[in-house]
């Protein structure tokens, strides 16, 4: 059925090859003729009348010359030789009214039916729309030179009866009496197939033209335009045959639709009817041939198969009957071989293979024996570890737990696998992502201190040490978390700093009392010595005010180390916060003859601080620096990112600092300067301290400083315990 469709389809493409051929023949003569006309008749169409048209088509000798000008929304013909075309609208010719529109605006047709030339389209064979009874072959004309298009066109039996001899209707009446099972042939257009105006034959009367009837060609009798409409749907969206097994005037028929798609024209659809006694006697007979040539086989196995019988069965029960202890686990005893044939070998070697099994057995029991072992021991183990430990697949569900995870957190194990806890906190969920993300990328993590969440909604403060378990490819497949209480370590470690404190304190205490008496001594003699004399002197009172000042000055610093302060962590970039300093400081530098140099970085150092008291840091820091040049210079700053923390190194160009002295820097009260409390730089380490950095001096005698700065990059995991954090509005984020 297909064969025979495609076989149609080729003929219809040659016949449509030898009629482009033919119209193209034809619109070369109508273009002359509508140029001969052009050259006749007045450019203004009023100065052309009906009968002008009559005699210059016999003249030209076409069938009638009509003139169509263009109206508001339409083009229409105005004058014609055939009475009856005049008044005709081209507004619902579909794509003619478009080539019109296109002559008319002096461009190139681009329709793709019918010739287009220079000034010139014609459209392909079709019926009149003013004389039904012939098929025509029109031709439009405009170059620019009148204000109508000229319309000659040939009207004859002559190109009717072409038309007919193409049609492919004898070549389907050919291959229907070649082939007797088929009942119907038919070309089927899928435009208008099917629409409300068709009626059950096939015939349309809102669609009578040759491009758009719905039955191209041959008969349509054995259709039902709903299930035939829906199978050609189908066939031209999958581009594959398709065909119905249904019944159609009585008869049971097969009904196969096959898609043509062909270049240069429109997709159409070839239905074939065929009926189905002719394929049902054939299928019957080779049915019966099947049948009789199984029956003779089966006869033949039965006898072959009883003579074989008693040959084959005896040892293959015997084998049977041992492969059914093997499978049993009973290895003992083998089979006893007499034969050397096939059997005989096949015995011998479920002989060895059950040999094979024997020793593999008595190994695996070992195996599993020591494995069963090694398991105990390690739950024991991991049970009575006070660590909490539990598993955890990719898709982030607890797999496992231990005892001490319940005693830690408050879930047990069914809880646990029932419903994934929430362990951690969203403040530090970005970190856990982060370690989780690094570790299944091969990284190496030490543990990391951080906080989680008990199943009361508490926090506890933990060190969790994480490590992948990797399948045989190396793909990861689950973590394990192993989490220790840090409560009681960080409270001990915070007494332990209250203690440091404390010893602190009291050393500055004494400090205090040692710096305060000298100041006070000399207070104590002036006072004494002005009350003897009854004589207030000017040098003595500006002396007493600068050992006053001096007392303030040693209690003010010592109140900043003693006093706590409230801290509130914010999100800075500390190269802004450098530069605010070096703004505030600017004046200063330049009544010294010094100048800043820096040398900052383009990526945002981001740190979680308190911005005033690093501000206070850095203006020690630096006033140190401007003090060490009385004679002015440079004072150099740099910023770089190192292994997760921002380093700022100030450098002077001063006389720098005895190497005995370096490690007592730091120490209350011990100071090179006249004025100086040696108080600055303990406030400024503390500070750096409570934000989990590094302060560090480095120096060579006679050849200046350097202060090396040292903070964690902003991160959840950065973050000082107990702090919080608070963004501010300026923050620069990375």
């Amino acid at each position: 059925m297909k064969i025979t469709a495609m076989q149609i389809a080729v003929s219809v493409e040659q016949s449509s090859y030898s009629s482009n051929y033919v119209q193209e023949l034809i619109a070369q003569n109508l273009r002359k003729t509508a140029i001969l006309a052009s050259n006749e008749l007045d450019p203004d169409i009023k100065n052309v009348d009906n009968r002008q048209l009559q005699a210059l088509a016999i003249k030209l000798g076409v069938s009638n010359i009509s003139l169509l000008v263009k109206t508001d929304n339409d083009i229409v013909v105005a004058k014609s030789s055939d009475p009856t075309e005049l008044g005709l609208s081209t507004k619902g010719m579909g794509f003619w009214y478009v080539a019109f529109l296109e002559l008319f605006a002096g461009h190139k047709v681009s329709v793709d039916q019918g010739q287009s030339m220079q000034n010139f389209w014609s459209g392909p064979f079709e019926y009149s729309t003013s004389n039904p009874e012939f098929i025509e072959k029109w031709g439009y004309y405009y170059d620019g030179s009148s204000n109508y298009i000229i319309d000659p066109y040939i009207r004859s039996t002559a190109v009717s009866d072409y038309v007919k001899i193409m049609n492919p209707d004898e070549i389907v009446r050919q291959s229907k009496s070649v082939n007797p099972g088929i009942l119907e042939i038919t070309g089927i257009n899928p435009k208008t197939f099917g629409s409300p105006s068709m009626m059950p034959d096939g015939s349309d009367p809102n669609n009578q033209k040759l491009r758009n009837r719905p039955i191209q060609y041959g008969t349509y009798s054995y259709g039902n335009v709903k299930e035939d409409k829906a199978a050609i749907m189908n066939v031209l969206g999958k581009g594959e045959p398709m065909t119905l097994d249904t019944e159609a005037l009585g008869k049971r028929v097969l009904k196969t639709f096959i898609p043509i798609k062909q270049p240069g024209t429109e997709d159409y659809v070839i239905s074939v009817v065929m009926d189905y006694s002719v394929i049902s006697s054939v299928i019957k007979e080779q049915l019966f041939n099947n049948m009789t040539t199984s029956v003779l086989l089966l006869v033949i196995f039965f006898l072959a198969s009883y003579v074989m019988a008693g040959v084959v069965t005896r040892p293959i029960q015997d084998i049977l009957a041992k492969v059914n202890d093997v499978a049993k686990g009973k290895f003992e005893p083998p089979l006893n071989v007499e034969s050397r044939d096939e059997l005989g070998q096949l015995a011998q070697r479920i002989n060895a293979m059950t040999s094979h099994l024997l020793q593999h057995t008595d190994r695996l029991g070992q195996t599993l024996e020591e494995n069963r072992a090694v398991k105990e021991h390690l739950e024991s183990v991991i049970n009575g570890t006070s660590d909490a430990i539990h598993t955890v697949d990719m898709e982030g569900r607890i797999t496992s737990t231990n005892k001490a995870f319940k005693e830690l957190y408050g879930w047990g194990a069914a809880d646990a696998l029932a419903k994934p806890p929430y362990l951690v906190p969203a403040t530090a969920q970005r970190q856990e992502d982060m370690r989780l993300r690094e570790l299944r990328n091969g990284a190496t993590l030490p543990p990391v201190e951080t906080v989680r969440l008990k199943r009361d909604g508490s926090i506890v403060e933990v060190s969790v040490s994480t490590s992948v378990i990797r399948d045989e490819e190396g793909q990861p497949q689950s973590f394990v978390h192993v989490s220790r209480d840090m409560t009681e370590r960080n409270r001990i470690e915070e007494l332990l700093r209250r203690s440091e404190k404390l010893t602190t304190v009291g050393q500055l205490a004494a400090g205090v009392a040692h710096e305060i008496r000298n100041p006070l001594t000399t207070l104590r003699g002036f006072l004494q010595l002005q009350q003897e004399k009854k004589v207030l002197v000017p040098l003595h009172i500006d002396l007493m005010l600068s050992e006053l000042e001096r007392i303030n000055l040693i209690v003010s610093e010592f109140l900043i180390l003693a006093k706590p302060q409230a801290v509130h962590f914010q999100l800075k970039d500390l190269r802004h916060i450098v530069g605010d300093v070096i703004s505030l400081l600017d004046s200063q530098a330049h009544l010294f003859g010094i100048e800043f140099a820096t040398h900052f970085s383009d990526v945002p150092a981001m740190v979680h601080c308190e911005e005033n008291q690093l501000k206070q840091v850095f203006i020690n820091v630096i006033k140190n620096a401007i003090e060490a040049m009385p004679e002015g210079g440079t004072i150099t700053l740099e910023e770089h990112q190192q292994n997760d923390s921002v380093v700022i190194v100030v450098s002077d160009e001063g006389g720098g600092v005895p190497e005995d002295m370096l490690p007592k820097l730091g120490e209350p009260f011990f100071t090179n300067k006249e004025s100086g409390t040696g108080l600055g730089l303990m406030v400024s380490q503390r500070i750096i301290q409570a934000h989990k950095g590094s302060l560090e001096i480095r120096s060579e005698y006679g050849r200046g400083a350097q202060v090396i700065i040292k903070l964690p990059e902003a991160g959840e995991y950065n973050l000082p315990a107990g702090m919080n954090i608070e963004r501010s509005e300026d923050t620069h984020e990375n």
